[in-house]
């Protein structure tokens, strides 16, 4: 694409939350989603309260990683600050998008009439989905044959049974 003067300008992002193209940060942000939604759930009284317990450790976790992020680019690459600080915003918005299918799943299970702790495991259930799906693709795209896909999707569904096994361990 090209401006009215002929300078160059980027394309806008299909995947501005980086859910499909995210990488490390879509596996990290629906890890940390998965572990707020099995401890959170059992601590709270509302959907309201779970879900801000989600919003909040994602959110936290997000700034520990944008800053973790912005202090490497500076130190490793001698980038400016704001240079890695701007660059930290766009390589870890994937963490912040990963929570949004799992908070919508867990609002559309306590809408359709799931007790709290059903649309939790609904919800727990959709990172375990999420996380065996990134990691079908990312054997799909790192030309694995079919049982290396099923090899990388099987690891990426254990890390979320992990997380699983914690809300059952914490409950």
């Amino acid at each position: 694409m090209t401006t009215h003067d002929g300078s160059a300008q980027s394309e806008p992002r299909r995947d501005p939350l980086g859910l499909v193209t995210g990488g490390e940060g879509a596996i990290t942000g629906t890890v940390v989603c998965a572990a707020a939604i099995a401890y959170g759930a059992g601590h709270v009284k509302s959907t309201a309260e779970l879900c801000f317990a989600i919003v909040g450790t994602v959110a936290v976790y997000w700034l520990a990683h944008v800053h973790a992020v912005t202090l490497g680019s500076s130190l490793t690459h001698r980038h400016h600050p704001i240079a890695a600080f701007r660059h930290a915003l766009v390589e870890t918005v994937p963490i912040l998008g990963a929570s949004i299918v799992p908070l919508l799943v867990l609002i559309v299970g306590r809408l359709a009439g799931a007790e709290m702790r059903t649309a939790a495991w609904i919800a727990l259930g959709a990172t375990i989905a999420l996380l065996t799906i990134y990691s079908y693709l990312a054997g799909v795209r790192g030309g694995l044959d079919t049982s290396g896909r099923i090899a990388s999707a099987a690891a990426g569904a254990a890390l979320g049974i992990l997380v699983a096994l914690l809300k059952v361990a914490l409950h």
